[in-house]
């Protein structure tokens, strides 16, 4: 380098820090404070107007009653919550593993792919609400048996999004790899793997709401009661009573939590990738 060039290079300013608020950069706060400006308008034009037109709470409680139920009724939801949650992160946990073993086998061998793959798709276009009550009737453990379909519901997102990133690997490289007598198992640690990762993150972010989906959707057709119940039997409980509010209070949980798990899953996929991928790498301006 030039003696011209390393004095401009001195002479030049360096570049600006950016923008910090409260220990975050000052371009994540419209993110994070429009949506929830808009929540809060949403929720004050729905207190307002069932408070003006005076709808009883039988039939739509405002978010003011929905929340003093939730608080009440805590002891309970909490339970239930903690139930439906479980049965949503082992069903997740079941098809993420399953998903990536599956995609791994498709990658290896072609024909295990052509047999194998159509039967997911069946798995993956068959309702689940059809097929829970025979699930729930074959399988005597009724835990077991939700586990099934929330698992049945998040299998195919994490099994396709793998086998795609699986076979997407830079044909060039896979050459190269190759030229070295790279073995299959080198090949697929330090080639396929890496490059199927954004992918299998992006089918796992799919899949936490869609296990939490399953969960609730086995709870609703199995009907169980009692104190080890989840969300979707309270609901169903407060339907009956016509305890409205308490029902809103176990929907806004189940919303709350499946926003969670989706906020939770894409931190995971930005610390996963946010070195090295180009999805997650910050750009200039």
């Amino acid at each position: 380098m030039s003696e011209a060039t390393l004095t401009r290079l001195a002479e030049e300013p360096p570049a600006p820090a950016a923008r910090r608020a409260l220990g975050l950069p000052a371009e994540t706060w419209p993110r994070i404070l429009m949506p929830l400006l808009i929540g809060v308008l949403a929720l004050s034009v729905w207190e307002i107007a069932v408070r003006v037109n005076e709808v009883p709470h039988y039939v739509l409680p405002p978010p003011s009653v929905i929340w003093t139920t939730l608080r009440a009724d805590w002891g309970t939801l909490s339970v239930s919550l903690g139930i439906t949650l479980q049965i949503t992160f082992a069903a997740l946990a079941v098809a993420a593993l399953l998903g990536l073993a599956l995609a791994v086998l498709f990658a290896q061998s072609k024909w295990i792919e052509l047999s194998l793959f159509p039967y997911a798709v069946v798995l993956q276009v068959t309702p689940i609400v059809a097929i829970a009550p025979l699930i729930i009737v074959w399988v005597d453990d009724i835990r077991l048996a939700l586990l099934i379909c929330a698992w049945i519901v998040a299998f195919f997102p994490i099994l396709s999004n793998t086998t795609l990133g699986l076979n997407s690997a830079d044909h060039n490289l896979v050459d190269l790899f190759r030229l070295y007598r790279a073995s299959r198992f080198q090949e697929l640690v330090f080639l396929r793997l890496p490059s199927a990762l954004p992918l299998f993150l992006a089918g796992l972010r799919i899949s936490g709401g869609l296990a939490l989906i399953g969960a609730i959707v086995a709870e609703f057709v199995a009907g169980t009661g009692g104190r080890a119940s989840g969300l979707a039997y309270r609901i169903l409980e407060a339907g009956y009573q016509l305890q409205i509010p308490r029902m809103f209070a176990a929907l806004l949980l189940i919303c709350a939590s499946g926003i969670a798990i989706f906020l939770a899953l894409g931190l995971v996929q930005h610390l996963a990738l946010r070195r090295w991928h180009e999805s997650a790498l910050r750009r200039e301006g």
